[in-house]
Order: C-alpha cells, then structure tokens, then sequence
C-alpha cells in the first residue's frame, strides 16, 4: 500500500477499456487507492495500461488472476505496481517483487502462507475468504509474525457486520470484487457502494 492509503483494493472484474477510467475515477473520489483489473475481463491488459498512465504515479493499479509468469510478465510490461494471485506460484511472486509490484498472492493454509512471505510476498490473499471464516483465520493469524498484511476477499460485504469481525481478527485490509462493481452497475451505484464500503472501514477506528 501506499503510505496513508486505505487498504481496500478494488476488484473490476469484467471492466472494459471503454469505462475504465470512468469507474476508475468514481473509486478514486471515494477514496480508494487501489485498482485490480483481473486477467480474465475484456481486453484487461489495455485497461492497465490505460490505468498506469493515468494514475500510477499515485495508486496501486494492477492486475489479478495472474497465476503464470506469462502473464505476470505481460502485467509488468504495462509499468502496473500491482499484481494480485488467486493461488501461489513462486516465480509469480519473485518477478513482481524484482519489477517492484506490490503482490498479494492468494492463498489459504498456513503452509502457503508462510511460502508467500518466503517468496517475498508484499502480504497475502486470503481466498476465498468464506472457506477460511474467521476462526479459521484467526489460527492462521495467531501463527504468522504480526506485521503480515492480510487481505480477505470473498463476500465481504459493505456493512459493519461482514467487515469489522475480519478487523477485529487482524485482517489489514479487504479485496472487494462483485459488491462493489459488476460491468453493468451505473457510475452512481458503484459510488454509493465505494462509499459504503470506505465509511464501514474507517468506522472500525472512528
């Protein structure tokens, strides 16, 4: 993460060139300072880049669903800062940590996890989140050094109720994906759920 940013990373799955910077803008005004365009959306290298020329100076703008060093090379070749897995690769996480990425390799048992933070991982993804629940995270934390960053994704919803037990249990930050945007939601509806899910998160340390 940046310094002073929230550690809520957007998930665009299904965005397109089209709208990116549009939705991209939306996110930013509400505070976020973290874009993933998963691999697996239309055209989602061009809406990196598109993306990385815009805002990269400032954000973390990146991809998920990088689960090869093919396409973790093709990511870093945009000039993207972040690279987001649903599994645990090693050469992934090394070449995005060489190329200067922050990356957040998903992973869900103790064993990947420690794996991931010998690789060099920047923190870890905890997918999906529903499987793990919160006892089961909360093992997993009590094992791990206390700085890792972790980032639950998985149905986490905006709401006092789906975040702050998470919080409570240790969790850094969140990954939100089809609650907070899905390609067919107006500009004016991903506003009011990036501003739902921002106030739900500070609320935790109001």
């Amino acid at each position: 993460m940046k310094n002073n940013a929230l550690p809520l990373i957007a998930i665009l799955r299904g965005v397109t060139p089209e709208n990116i910077l549009a939705v991209a803008k939306v996110l930013i005004e509400e505070g976020f300072s973290s874009i993933e365009v998963p691999l697996n959306s239309p055209d989602a290298l061009t809406s990196i880049s598109m993306l990385v020329n815009a805002h990269s100076s400032k954000y973390l703008i990146g991809a998920g669903t990088v689960t090869t060093p093919k396409l973790a090379e093709a990511v870093i070749a945009t000039g993207a800062n972040l690279v987001v897995t649903p599994n645990l690769n090693k050469e992934v996480v090394s070449m995005s940590v060489a190329a200067n990425c922050q990356c957040f390799p998903g992973v869900v048992t103790p064993t990947e996890a420690f794996a991931a933070l010998e690789y060099g991982a920047s923190g870890i993804k905890l997918f999906p989140a529903s499987v793990l629940g919160i006892e089961g995270f909360k093992a997993l934390k009590s094992v791990l050094p206390a700085d890792v960053k972790c980032f639950p994704v998985g149905g986490i919803e905006p709401n006092n109720e789906s975040m702050h037990c998470w919080l409570e249990a240790g969790a850094y930050g969140f990954g939100l994906g089809s609650a907070l945007f899905k390609p067919q939601m107006s500009l004016d509806e991903i506003r009011k759920r990036a501003r739902a899910y921002v106030q739900t998160y500070q609320s935790f340390y109001a």
